[in-house]
């Protein structure tokens, strides 16, 4: 910075001596501290600096423009701190709009509700059926109509065979609702009875035990039921025992007026809910679009649901399972299906909803899942929290329980669990469901959302079908066209998925204070408190600056003062 230059008035060389220039030199500074506040206050461009100079022989208005002006400076730095609080808690506002174009029709999965056939798997399941039943006539007084007396001995040889048996277990407190270590409580408490139905799952040196208990008869009996089952499916081949024929299980099958065909649907088995056909998924060839909405412009399934050759102590359900969802997503028909009622269409309309969050400082999502989330994918589909979590849960059964659950996709190396190779799984399992519906697996910690997710409203109508008029006709022409007689309204269903509308909403998150916005509120800030501009920034800089070369120089000079002139006049 310049130093001011001093103009001497009234000085004139006198004739033949020599004349003094004052020269300007490249880079000059102040001489103190009062010199560079006199300067920058007679030149600044921030209001309300010139009244410390131009007041200065009236201390009482130089201290009182002093404080003002000080106490002016602080409320704005302190609007600056509250203004950066803001932009670096990186708040985020969501923006809806509605936009209306043709839509991709979403995926959707039917299962029959029924694993197997039970004349199929009838032999593998008799000694666990006749355990069953014995156990029901033994707690219950229920005699199945496939049972004899004669039959009773063998029953009770066959009780001792399979562990882990259904037994009435005692419960200390039955007045006081509470969940002690190790047994998991199922259902609300019923002060009827001092006991409760489950069965007793201990680990191998039966040194802890886990209680797996029921105030409900029928939960208990299936759940138990389900277990065993789980163990014979473990031994079993299942593509022996799958019928992946579309025809078994679908009379009809129609979308947007046309007729579906084999590329158009894919099959899986389920342990639990049977075979599942997944209509428009990501192996699809061309994808169905929807350009019109309505009942007639969507998909319509005409469904076999005859409960004939269920397995009566597994398949209490009749009818269907249904699940919408993105082409890339598994079908988790535990978590988001829902059921089909036999001998009734059911009409389920659709609205899309998209929403797209923003990641890295604004939000804890991902967009892949593969490099920013700790838990390995176990199924061939794209990232979802659902896939994560179920995956978690998989690798925290093959970590500590050496198997892997039947219901879960599993590594190849790695065998499904079966308490005839693995005696305590089932001990391991429930600690574990007890563990992860608790959030101690830390698997929802782990599994960050996704950042883009694609999600469809549902909304369903239902109707009798076929009604009374039309029946006799309608089963005709399905049992001649099916070569399966239908005699009655429980064997067949009817569904029809459909957008309700084009228009599809879509939430997007931004930041509520960008760059720019902070930039502007800090020069708001700035321009009501000193009613100045950019400009005079970098005059505050320039002060600090000429503060600082000052005071680097006064201390040279005390330094040279104290330690070189004493050798000098030596």
């Amino acid at each position: 910075m310049k130093e001011e230059k001093v103009e001497h008035e009234g000085q004139h060389s006198e004739p033949g001596g020599s004349q003094e220039e004052e020269k300007e030199g490249l880079i000059e500074f102040h001489r103190s501290y009062r010199e560079l506040f006199q300067f920058f206050c007679n030149n600044t461009t921030i209001h309300g600096a010139i009244r410390l100079v131009c007041s200065k022989h009236n201390r009482m208005k130089t201290a009182f423009w002093a404080v003002l002006w000080l106490c002016t400076f602080g409320m704005m730095y302190w609007q600056f701190g509250l203004l950066f609080g803001q932009y670096f808690s990186y708040p985020v506002s969501l923006n809806i709009n509605l936009n209306s174009d043709k839509l991709v029709f979403p995926a959707v999965t039917v299962c029959t509700l029924n694993p197997y056939r039970y004349s199929k798997i009838q032999e593998e399941l008799e000694d666990l059926d006749r355990i069953t039943e014995q156990t029901l006539f033994n707690l219950y007084k229920y005699n199945s109509s496939h049972s004899s007396s004669n039959k009773a001995r063998v029953r009770r040889e066959l009780l001792n065979t399979l562990p882990y048996p259904l037994v009435k277990i005692q419960d200390p407190h039955p007045f006081h609702h509470h969940r002690a270590s190790g047994v998991q409580e199922n259902n609300p408490q019923v002060d009827k009875n001092d006991w409760k139905i489950g069965f007793i799952l201990c680990n191998k040196n039966k040194s802890d035990c886990f209680y797996q208990t029921y105030s409900s008869g029928v939960d208990a009996v299936r759940e138990w039921y389900r277990f065993h089952f789980i163990n014979i499916l473990a031994r079993l081949d299942s593509q022996d025992l799958n019928e992946a024929a579309l025809g078994n299980f679908i009379f009809a099958c129609r979308f947007n007026q046309a007729s579906c065909n084999e590329g158009n649907y894919s099959q899986f088995h389920h342990p639990i809910y049977g075979n599942c056909y997944t209509f428009n998924g990501k192996n699809d060839s061309n994808l169905w679009m929807s350009s019109t909405p309505g009942i007639n412009n969507g998909l319509s399934l005409t469904l076999r649901t005859e409960r004939n050759d269920f397995i009566p102590l597994l398949s209490t359900v009749t009818g269907a399972r249904v699940m919408v969802h993105g082409q890339d997503e598994p079908a988790f028909m535990d978590d988001g299906g829902f059921n089909i009622r036999p001998g009734v269409e059911t009409s389920i309309s659709m609205r899309k909803e998209t929403l797209d969050r923003l990641g890295g400082d604004y939000g804890d999502c991902t967009n892949n899942g593969s490099s920013d989330v700790k838990v390995k994918n176990f199924y061939s589909s794209k990232y979802t929290q659902q896939v994560c979590v179920h995956s978690c849960f998989q690798e925290n059964m093959i970590r500590k329980c050496g198997c892997a659950y039947m219901s879960y996709p599993k590594p190849d190396e790695v065998e499904f669990c079966d308490y005839k190779k693995h005696t305590d799984w089932g001990y391991c399992y429930y600690k574990l469901q007890d563990a992860f519906a608790s959030d101690n697996l830390g698997c929802f910690a782990k599994c960050r959302k996704p950042c883009f997710v694609t999600s469809y409203e549902l909304s369903a109508g239902y109707s009798r079908w076929p009604s009374a008029t039309s029946q006799d006709w309608v089963f005709q022409m399905l049992s001649i066209q099916n070569n399966y007689t239908i005699s009655s309204k429980s064997g067949v269903a009817k569904v029809n998925i459909f957008f309700k509308e084009l228009n599809y909403k879509t939430n997007s998150e931004s930041p509520s204070v960008s760059m720019v916005t902070l930039l502007s509120n800090l020069g708001s800030q700035w321009s009501l408190w000193f009613g100045s501009s950019v400009l005079s920034v970098v005059e505050m800089v320039e002060l600090i600056f000429d503060f600082l070369v000052i005071t680097i120089f006064l201390l040279l000079r005390k330094f040279r003062s104290r330690y070189w002139a004493p050798s000098q006049t030596a």
